[in-house]
């Protein structure tokens, strides 16, 4: 096996899938991360259709899935006072599977420590390719030489910054910004949720964990700010400027938001990038071609292309040139599929007026009475299946 040897930057999602197969297959992955431990705080994500479902099926982790996930129902929007005046259904959010992000990236976490080597609290500085490998240096780790580099590290990717130029050139701010963290389950939520939408903005509550707790959430409409990702208290000082006397249960959110050890802001946007690898780098994940957020497409896309990339490496015997092309080949249409599920959304996600959102809000209300009611969790559907996966322990067993 060629370029046996594989560093992997991010330990979220894509990583760890993706070190998860390269050491099924017979490399040796290492993965780095800035965060000092697992992050146990996010979003809730949800898979949908075979293709997700028979990749997690194939990693022996669904069962384990299965055991933690949220099971939420339909959520309801209410009005100032907390009275429900819309549903949406469930499979338009969960899907299939849905579960906390902090539960997936424990799972995959455990699945493949005992395999792969994790460097916690450390990022990488630079990459020198030659001929035959690439030296990396790190900001605390001494330098390290690896076969190949893959970025599965995010939106703001690292790895997409130094081996492919700045982040502007690729990613689409689009016009969302969103904040999320743990709170209790004051309303009593029972696997559901509210949410609350004003021009601009939406703030909402659902329960998790059995309902033992809650993540609150917040969406408001703005070009791209000039904040540092790493100043809480700048990031909450501009959240509670957006939604301070906006109404429902915004004041009780941001007053427990000041106590939240998880508290994640960040905009929402896009991946689009022509190619996702040069020489010996590749991209993977968010770092490649985020669907945003408000797909609901991204996790289940990572875990789908990590299945690909670790794929199409061993069947190339670790020739990444050839493995590299046919994962592009393979996943190119695939994500385009699932970044189309981003497009538009944050429009309805935070109508910039108040006569649109009030529009929204009514026709949401109907909307379980028209007779494409279920047409956006089918296109969703479609997007998540519309790949066929190769058996890749059939190929390399040739």
């Amino acid at each position: 096996m060629k370029n046996n040897s594989v560093l992997i930057s991010g330990a979220s999602v894509a990583g760890p899938a993706l070190a998860y197969w390269l050491h099924r297959h017979g490399f040796a992955p290492t993965i780095v991360e800035r965060a000092p431990a697992l992050r146990d705080g996010g979003y809730a994500v949800d898979f949908r259709g075979e293709a997700h479902l028979s990749v997690l099926r194939r990693m022996g982790i669904l069962a384990d899935l299965e055991r933690v996930r949220t099971g939420t129902g339909s959520m309801s929007y209410v009005n100032s006072a907390g009275k429900p005046v819309a549903e949406l259904p469930a499979d338009l959010f969960a899907g299939d599977l849905e579960v906390l992000r902090g539960d997936l990236s424990r799972i995959l976490h455990d699945a493949t420590e005992q395999h792969t080597e994790y460097l916690f609290g450390d990022s990488v500085t630079s990459l020198h390719e030659d001929a035959d490998g690439v030296t990396v240096t790190f900001e605390r780790a001494a330098p390290r030489r690896f076969d190949l580099v893959i970025g599965a590290d995010g939106l703001h990717s690292t790895t997409r910054r130094l081996a492919f130029g700045p982040e502007e050139r690729y990613v689409k701010h689009l016009g969302v910004y969103c904040a999320i963290f743990t709170t209790d389950n004051h309303l009593g939520l029972d696997r559901t949720g509210h949410a609350h939408r004003t021009a601009g903005k939406l703030a909402a509550l659902y329960s998790a964990r059995d309902n033992t707790e809650a993540k609150a959430v917040f969406y408001f409409g703005s070009p791209l700010l000039d904040l540092d990702r790493s100043d809480v208290p700048r990031q909450q000082a501009v959240l509670a400027e957006h939604f301070a006397g906006s109404g429902w249960q915004s004041d009780r959110l941001l007053d427990d938001m000041r106590h939240a050890t998880d508290f994640y802001f960040d905009s929402v946007g896009q991946v689009h990038m022509d190619s996702w690898t040069r020489g010996r780098v590749a991209l993977l994940g968010d770092a490649a071609h985020c669907p945003s957020s408000l797909s609901g497409m991204g996790s289940g896309l990572a875990l789908v292309g990590a299945y690909v990339l670790a794929g199409e490496l061993a069947a190339a015997h670790g020739d990444h040139r050839v493995a590299f092309a046919r994962y592009e080949q393979e996943m190119r249409a695939y994500a385009e599929g699932c970044q189309k599920m981003g497009d538009g959304v944050a429009k309805l996600m935070v109508p910039g007026s108040r006569v649109a959102a009030s529009l929204l809000n009514r026709y949401y209300r109907v909307m379980p009475y028209l007779p494409g009611k279920n047409m956006a969790a089918k296109i969703a559907r479609k997007a998540a299946e519309n790949i066929t996966l190769r058996d890749y322990e059939t190929v390399t067993a040739r």
